[in-house]
């Protein structure tokens, strides 16, 4: 396990470099995006549109932010990660149409999203549950917004972040997942304890 301080965009390089339960600290401009925002930049490109949003090479956080207007912009008091298997559909064809290099969020992703990061050099990075306010720490400016009409959870904030995390490389642009790694511990433990037990 290796810890790492990287800047976005990402150098597609370093992102193959990376492995399953490395730590990464984040430095530059995220994207958050969920569900809605997913939908309708996926709708944009299929219809042709140029993309609003700058994603090549970039990060985006499966995160639906809160927010206080003041003077001069605003400022995020709550950042915590969204379950990022809520865009488990969504997340292959936007990996692939915007060429984005990373994915943050909470509780792991699908086999055909692993497949896609590494297919196209991409990473997914895990963020705590429950650490929202350590999370709107890690944010030190909001420079815009995207789609501000689907409302403050849905629209494409960008955060300009420094050190943000830690998160941890839970899928790799190998497509090895920590997830599935520690599913099969689980079942292999639940065997040897059935087995010491007589069940």
């Amino acid at each position: 396990m290796a810890e790492y301080k990287l800047t976005t965009p990402l150098d597609p390089d370093v992102v193959r470099k990376l492995n399953i339960g490395d730590i990464v600290y984040l430095t530059g401009t995220i994207y958050t995006a969920r569900d809605e925002a997913h939908i309708h930049i996926l709708e944009d490109l299929r219809r042709g549109c140029e993309l609003k949003v700058p994603l090549r090479g970039s990060v985006i956080y499966h995160c639906g932010p809160i927010l206080k207007r003041e003077e001069g912009g605003w400022r995020v008091l709550a950042a915590g990660p969204t379950t990022s298997s809520r865009m488990n559909t969504l997340e292959p064809e936007f990996i692939e149409k915007t060429g984005i290099r990373g994915v943050i969020g909470k509780g792991g992703m699908s086999k055909p999203v692993a497949e896609s990061l590494a297919k196209h050099g991409a990473v997914y990075l895990s963020f705590t549950g429950g650490a929202a306010v350590l999370a709107a720490n890690g944010v030190k400016a909001v420079k815009g917004v995207y789609y501000e009409e689907l409302g403050m959870a849905e629209a494409v904030w960008v955060l300009e972040v420094k050190d943000f995390g830690p998160l941890i490389v839970g899928i790799d642009a190998k497509g090895n997942s920590i997830f599935d790694k520690v599913g099969l511990e689980v079942q292999q433990n639940i065997i040897k304890v059935r087995q010491r037990l007589g069940i």
